[in-house]
């Protein structure tokens, strides 16, 4: 893939990075995209030692993002942020695709 479709902010960089230090056995953070959810699709996260070869991959910083291909139909031009205020701290993604989304911020529909 020649061009980055989804963006990684400063903030989620940082995280992930500070995440990804204190597990010395995963070397990076896989973001994909499940069917489920209150809206019908959810983001899921979880931290993988290795990626697959049609992963696009996002570093930044000591961060590293994995997300596979059926995922990124669905997250074209998304950014991932990381955002830490008064109602907590969470990974949201800013998908332009999505025509709805729900309260937690996790589920969406296209």
């Amino acid at each position: 893939m020649t061009e980055t479709t989804v963006t990684l902010s400063d903030s989620a960089a940082k995280r992930i990075g500070t995440i990804l230090k204190g597990d010395a056995e995963k070397h990076a953070m896989r973001v994909s995209v499940e069917g489920g959810g209150c809206s019908g699709f959810s983001y899921k996260f979880d931290l993988v030692d290795d990626g697959s070869d049609d992963d696009l991959v996002l570093e930044k910083g000591e961060a590293k993002v994995l997300i596979d291909s059926l995922s990124l139909v669905y997250m074209e031009g998304s950014e991932i942020d990381f955002v830490d205020n008064l109602l907590g701290q969470s990974f949201q993604i800013r998908n332009p695709n999505a025509v709805a989304s729900c309260g937690c911020g996790t589920s969406f529909s296209i």
